[in-house]
């Protein structure tokens, strides 16, 4: 139905018909709004669903609604009240009945930000915690205590910071840092979901920060948190420690490559720095075995993308030896086990461009040129004196001798 016609259908009731959440905040910021979602005051559930029978229930703590509204499956919710009973998301009791006004329902929401209606239809903004005027000054602020009730609204004011470039103010850090203990109860589903909405952002690094800020990295990505402190020689790495080099890396990677899991890989090329003992410091020998031991301790605590894991996995093994790799049975043998691999050869290149201080060995650089050329070597054009046990060692050293001829052009 029209939206117009669905609001008039709720004023003709008795009720308000509000626009809320990130739909309301974009159309603020000035992007692009989507995902509409709704809000109702002064009407029931009883009276609802007489009048919209085709709406479909999918809320189980509290009334929330599915209507087809201008083509699109939005969310209407009744207006509720909140009151802490117990531990994570779910530790909580909502009331909903008419009585309830918009402004008690902004008032349990997370940000200011967030808490802002635009009441249909004369389209006026109901902002009594003052979310505008912090979308204009790019601040994150939490409407109030009610922020702790749900601690993974931590994870999002981190994930949003990255998302909007916006800062969170001192206030909402404090409040964040209150939720360490109740965010160990989280599944970790929903500490995973923050992660792969944080890593598509412009600059992934602001959410492990504001969460280092916040003393919760070591209790939601321990992984990453065993990286600060860690030394690394200064001459190849000015920037600073291991988690300073692998935020430098992810936000230089994210610049130019949008896939979710070569952003993934490139934050966890050296995550087995975080494992070197002390005194083997600045040094960090084997760290690529060690990091591979990590990861899989990682997706045990938290099953992550096989994609993800794929791919962090040969940026793992192969990230140290690629720069240095000058054997040319070596290099295609690389050049093959990358075209068959699950990461993308330009994820790759950008990876090792960023991590080698912006220098690509030339058989990467040309990855794919060689790869096509190479491959059309194959068993079926080798001499008929060559027995199928040989076949595989003569693709090979033919495959040695052309990548030899081709390797001529760059020189």
């Amino acid at each position: 139905m029209e939206e117009k016609k669905f609001v008039d259908i709720v004023q003709n009731l008795g009720g308000r018909v509000f626009l809320v959440g990130g739909y309301v905040r974009d159309l603020i910021r000035g992007v692009a709004a989507k995902d509409r979602d709704y809000c109702l005051t002064g009407i029931d559930e009883e009276q609802f669903s007489a009048n919209f029978p085709k709406a479909t229930k999918i809320g189980k703590a509290f009334p929330v609604y599915q209507v087809l509204i201008e083509h699109e499956k939005c969310e209407v919710a009744f207006a509720r009240r909140e009151k802490k009973s117990g531990h994570g998301y779910k530790g909580f009791e909502s009331y909903s009945d008419p009585s309830v006004r918009i402004e008690e329902d902004l008032y349990r929401r997370d940000s200011t930000m967030n808490a802002i209606a635009l009441e249909l239809p004369a389209r006026n903004f109901i902002d009594p915690y003052r979310g505008i005027e912090d979308i204009r000054a790019g601040k994150i602020r939490a409407v109030s205590e009610h922020f702790l009730e749900d601690p993974v609204r931590a994870l999002r004011a981190a994930r949003q910071s990255a998302q909007f470039n916006f800062e969170i103010t001192e206030e909402t850090f404090e409040l964040m840092k209150r939720c360490r203990d109740e965010v160990t109860y989280e599944p970790a589903e929903r500490i995973c979901q923050e992660l792969l909405r944080a890593i598509k952002t412009d600059r992934p690094s602001i959410f492990f920060r504001s969460l280092l800020t916040a003393n919760l990295l070591d209790v939601t990505f321990p992984e990453l948190f065993d990286l600060v402190g860690k030394s690394q020689p200064a001459a190849f790495h000015p920037e600073g420690d291991a988690f300073e080099h692998t935020m430098k890396i992810l936000d230089e990677v994210s610049a130019s490559i949008k896939d979710s899991a070569i952003r993934f890989a490139a934050m966890c090329h050296d995550l087995g720095k975080g494992t070197t003992p002390k005194e083997m410091l600045p040094h960090h020998y084997q760290h690529e075995s060690r990091g591979l031991e990590v990861l899989e301790r990682w997706n045990q605590r938290m099953i992550l993308p096989k994609i993800f894991m794929h791919t962090a996995k040969f940026a793992i093994r192969e990230h140290m030896r690629v720069p240095v790799m000058q054997k040319p049975g070596k290099i295609v043998e690389f050049l093959f086990a990358l075209e068959k691999s699950k990461i993308s050869i330009d994820g790759f290149r950008e990876l090792i461009r960023c991590d080698n201080h912006g220098i690509v060995p030339n058989f990467l650089q040309h990855a794919e040129e060689i790869i096509e050329e190479l491959s059309k070597i194959r068993g079926d054009s080798a001499p008929k004196n060559v027995y199928k046990k040989q076949i595989g060692q003569w693709i090979l050293t033919e495959r040695i001798k052309k990548y030899l001829e081709i390797k001529k052009r760059w020189e």
